[in-house]
């Protein structure tokens, strides 16, 4: 088998209003940013699908393709794609994994022809790509509903959506001079102390006086379970002197295993929110697993397919057992997707079929292609 062709769409999808943030807070901007989907072909007609992370410039993927046309998909290795230029290391035979990136190399397109990789060697071998990440733990992925910087009757308003959709809890957005504890207390009365809210303040609540003062006052609201990113990550020191005070457990949003130890060794966090691509995802839930804390599937508000392959990802690691986000489910006016992730009572369907388990919706696609 060899892949003899890239099928490239560049789209932008708006993000539905009211979803995001109230107007107050102004429009979301991210969902401006172009996407671009790929379409592998192979000379066998098995084809594979990718997405890239918003505003990945063309470049970036015009690149991977040159490097991919020609390659035989079940004969590379899906945990390093050859995307990228060869490392410096192969002068020195044996020492590539130590400077190979944890997330594979190629730019910005690399996640994009990854998720494309599993989704064609699925089909070809006839296996969900959950069963190329080494086998599903869970068929139910739990999930959280989401919001952005809300105004307490809007944050209350989408809660009660989520809540009326089965979901058991919710993400919110804060900044320390937003009026984030009004919205809490707004989100309790409108669904009840079960509805669960993760504070994630995307470390805008800037040192740790004012991040534990504001903790102290969580001890109120029987509805809060985490406490996600208060403070600037590169002071570790700051989140392990939040934690030894905190009645809320805190949460850390990682990309790379390097800042995963240090969180570890420094004890910075109960738990943790993981991001980077498909098989670095599971790298960084194994070292998480190891320190014996559990953790979630990172989102970055993104279409269909991608968040198929983060589906599979999270059912893959043994303790992504807190609510994942596959917030562009709804935050999007469309996923592109003919079969969008299925919810039941607050938990993403995790899909049998071979390789991610969707296919194009090329009328959705055509409408939201820009140039």
């Amino acid at each position: 088998m060899k892949i003899v062709g890239v099928d490239v769409w560049n789209v932008v999808v708006p993000t539905i209003p009211g979803t995001v943030h109230s107007p107050e807070f102004g429009p979301p901007v991210f969902d401006e940013a172009p996407i671009h989907i790929i379409r592998l072909k192979t000379d066998e007609g098995i084809d594979g699908l990718g997405e890239t992370h918003r505003g990945t410039p063309r470049s970036a993927v015009d690149a991977a393709i040159e490097r991919v046309i020609g390659l035989d998909p079940l004969k590379v290795s899906l945990q390093s794609l050859p995307l990228g230029p060869p490392p410096p290391s192969v002068r020195y035979p044996g020492r590539d994994w130590e400077v190979l990136s944890t997330t594979g190399t190629g730019g910005g397109a690399y996640d994009a022809f990854e998720c494309a990789f599993y989704d064609l060697v699925g089909k070809a071998l006839g296996v969900p790509v959950h069963f190329l990440l080494g086998g599903r733990f869970r068929n139910r992925v739990e999930a959280d509903y989401w919001i952005g910087q809300q105004t307490p009757e809007d944050a209350a308003r989408n809660a009660r959506i989520g809540y009326e959709r089965g979901f058991h809890g919710m993400k919110m957005k804060a900044a320390i001079d937003d009026p984030w504890m009004d919205r809490i207390a707004a989100i309790l009365e409108a669904t009840g102390p079960e509805f669960k809210i993760t504070i994630d303040p995307n470390q805008r609540f800037y040192r740790p006086h004012e991040a534990i003062s504001l903790a102290r006052r969580l001890t109120q609201f029987p509805n809060v379970a985490l406490y996600e990113d208060p403070l600037p990550k590169w002071n570790l020191d700051w989140y392990k002197q939040l934690r030894a005070v905190s009645p809320v457990p805190i949460a850390l949003n990682l990309d790379h295993p390097h800042n995963v130890v240090n969180a570890i060794k420094a004890e910075a966090c109960d738990c943790m929110n993981l991001g980077s691509n498909m098989t670095g995802f599971l790298r960084l839930a194994a070292i998480a697993e190891a320190a014996g804390m559990a953790c979630w599937r990172s989102s970055g508000n993104n279409l269909g397919i991608m968040e198929h392959a983060y589906l599979h990802c999270a059912a893959a690691a043994r303790n992504c057992v807190l609510p994942s986000d596959f917030v562009g489910s709804w935050t999007r006016e469309d996923d592109l997707v003919n079969e969008g992730i299925q919810f039941d009572q607050g938990c993403a369907l995790v899909p049998d079929a071979p390789g991610l388990g969707c296919t194009l919706d090329f009328t959705a696609l055509e409408k939201y292609r820009v140039q």
